[in-house]
């Protein structure tokens, strides 16, 4: 029997959820009037009733057991398709007609009560989404002319600003204002320790507010928020089919004509070859029918993929699909980007060092560079400095959204600084940037800039700005120069070094990954080399390959591929999303909600924890270890029953029990992945 309908749920639909529940109760009842029936009928048997209430009885079981199946039935037929449900009727028809009521009505008890279960099971396992949507206040208080309103969340524009208080839900994501408190964001993003807010912080839809009050300005509206996103995410991933479940949905057409084939030939070679009498071959036939029906086989795979999808949810991962669950058991390999993925990704302007006897006029004007002047000629009053020179670099890299350029620019506006408008931007991918500034063209590049776009030009100050850059880089900063540019003279003002902090949880990670069987880990990223080494080593990274164009980094992902079961690929969703498309997992950064980690990435952490990663793969693994596990208990009662029908002739009560009983049990050992914790 096949999960109904009405175990779906969508936010979209509060009525058909609430249709979904009416469902399963009304299944619950036929199936106590199908009992009931039942054992009215054995019963009345047993003690000498009226033939009339004796067939009555079973009438009622016959009915209410056999309703949905015929339902089914018939659209099957429509198609046309045949399902197990055609199976059971005909069984329980045949059991009837051999004079074996009490046996067919047990059948149909039996099957229906499966289905019950099986809903249970399935709907256990969608227990996420309405979680969720629970989650969501449905209003919020806005400040309005300096009094609260409570507002509707759907009516509530960006830009508005909201009050929550000690033990509320964020009904909205936004930015605090005001205000300073702890904020719960394990529903959301799995993290167990509550996160310190302050004005600037980001803040969620769905997460409690625990120690203060805040005021939160709105940054997305309602079906915009992190929480409706998720939502979202996890009902498109619940209906994605598992490759295993793809495969049992084409196959269970032919099965079912071959069972009903078998059962056809159960009846007419003994009766033709051995000249058996019918109504025990048929009813053997009959037993053999229900032994062989494949519904533990069917329902094996969704109890156990939802299940995992929904644990993995509670956790703070995201599987966007049931493949992505069974083929990240297989990963044997993991390549990482660097920035925001090992290293928190705030990437910080540590140094800022104007070249030495360097003027002014050598970016204001075409006469002041001159490599045959002595290197203290120009006037001491007009050297460049830091802050001028940083203000140069902010002006080319504000047109920038490379994490190096904001942090050039965050750095300028904190102190103050005047910085002059740049036109004419160009970014040349992994190695630099450049504009016109002043008349000028300045280039901001890292020695793959200087070695490739400047290639072959005279540069004054080229190698003591390439050693500078060589020093900063052997202490395990980004390093880039700043390069001057006027009629067709180049000279080199100064460099620029930024460091970013490696996540603490990265090293354990990394370990956590290697106690899983992951056999090989690598850094792809377009950062230096030595900065790259440096990090790798700090680690225990095993191969480092860095200065990488987006298109080299998926000729390492195919390269490892060629070696490896599974390869996956761990970034941001953004420089990487070459790579990440190419690798066979591609696991999104999500930042609690970030839209390209969402929308490119097979898996995501959501709180951007690196520890949620190593318990993705675990519970990859455990998944498809209960799908060999169900499918050995779906397959072995078959295969018992049917060699028993065959040598020993079980009855047909037996057949059911443990055709049923497989069914049931396969439901319950894939809902335990709900309780799943690595």
């Amino acid at each position: 029997m096949k999960p109904s309908p009405s175990s779906e749920s969508s936010i979209d639909a509060q009525p058909a959820a609430a249709t979904g529940r009416a469902d399963v109760q009304r299944q619950a009842l036929f199936v106590a009037l199908t009992f009931f029936g039942m054992i009215g009928g054995l019963l009345g048997s047993w003690f000498g009733a009226p033939s009339w209430f004796v067939w009555g009885c079973y009438a009622v079981a016959y009915v209410f057991g056999g309703w949905d199946g015929l339902k089914e039935t018939i659209n099957a037929l429509r198609e046309p398709e045949v399902e197990i449900d055609l199976l059971m009727i005909i069984a329980a028809l045949g059991a009837l007609y051999i004079g074996a009521p009490f046996e067919g009505a047990m059948l149909l008890f039996l099957f229906s009560l499966s289905g019950v279960l099986e809903e249970y099971a399935i709907g256990r396992s969608r227990t996420a989404i309405k979680s969720l949507v629970d989650m969501r206040p449905e209003s919020a208080r806005i400040l309005r002319d300096g009094s609260e309103v409570a507002t509707s969340i759907d009516d509530v524009d960006v830009g508005d600003v909201f009050v929550v208080r000690p033990g509320d839900r964020l009904p909205l994501d936004g930015v605090v204002e005001a205000g300073e408190s702890t904020v719960d964001q394990s529903s959301l993003t799995g993290e167990s320790v509550p996160v310190p807010k302050e004005p600037g912080d980001e803040v969620f839809s769905g997460t409690i507010n625990e120690t203060g009050s805040l005021e939160v300005r709105v940054t997305r509206e309602a079906e915009e928020s992190a929480i409706s996103r998720l939502i979202h995410m996890v009902e498109k991933a619940q209906d994605k089919k598992a490759p295993t479940q793809q495969l049992i949905d084409r196959f269970e057409q032919p099965y079912v004509l071959s069972v009903f084939v078998m059962t056809a030939l159960a009846i007419a070679l003994p009766i033709a070859l051995l000249n058996h009498s019918f109504e025990p071959t048929f009813y053997r036939a009959m037993t053999l029918m229900v032994a062989a029906s494949p519904c533990a086989v069917i329902i094996s795979t969704p109890a156990a993929v939802l299940s995992a999808i929904s644990a993995g949810g509670r956790q703070g991962v995201l599987f966007k699909g049931g493949e992505h669950i069974e083929t990240a058991g297989n990963v044997d390999a993991v390549a990482f980007d660097k920035t925001g993925t090992l290293t928190e990704g705030n990437t910080r302007l540590t140094d800022v060092t104007a070249r030495e006897n360097v003027s002014v006029s050598a970016y204001t004007d075409g006469g002041s560079v001159d490599s045959d002047l002595p290197a203290d000629s120009a006037a001491e009053d007009d050297s460049l400095t830091d802050d001028e020179l940083l203000a140069l670099s902010a002006a080319v890299q504000s047109r920038s959204e490379h994490h190096l350029a904001e942090a050039t620019v965050d750095v300028a506006a904190d102190r103050g600084l005047e910085v002059p408008d740049a036109t004419d931007f160009q970014a040349v991918v992994g190695k630099g940037v450049n504009a016109t500034v002043d008349g000028r063209t300045i280039h901001i590049g890292n020695p793959r800039y200087v070695e490739t776009v400047l290639a072959d030009r005279r540069i004054d100050g080229r190698e003591a700005g390439l050693e500078a850059v060589r020093d900063l880089e052997a202490n395990g900063k980004t390093s880039v120069l700043v390069v001057s540019e006027t009629d067709e003279r180049l000279c080199v003002l100064g460099w620029l070094a930024f460091t970013d902090t490696i996540r603490p949880d990265a090293a354990e990670m990394i370990d956590r990954l290697r106690e899983r069987g992951v056999d090989q880990i690598v850094m792809l990223t377009g950062d230096n080399e030595r900065v790259a080494r440096y990090i790798a080593d700090e680690l225990g990274i095993d191969e480092v390959y860095a200065e990488l164009l987006p298109e080299e980094k998926v000729d390492h992902i195919e390269a490892l591929q060629e070696r490896h079961e599974a390869v996956a690929m761990v970034g941001d969703g953004v420089n990487d999303a070459p790579a990440l498309a190419t690798a066979d997992i591609s696991v999104g950064m999500g930042g609690a909600g970030t839209d390209v980690a969402l929308e490119t990435a097979d898996i995501v952490l959501m709180s951007d924890k690196l520890d949620r990663l190593p318990y993705a793969f675990a519970l990859s693994k455990e998944t498809r270890r209960t799908l060999y596990v169900n499918f050995a208990i779906a397959f072995g009662a078959i295969a018992i029953m049917v060699i028993a029908i065959l040598t020993a002739g079980i009855p047909l009560p037996v057949a059911v029990v443990g055709h049923e009983g497989s069914t049931v049990l396969v439901s319950l050992i894939g809902l335990r992945l709900l309780r799943f914790d690595g």
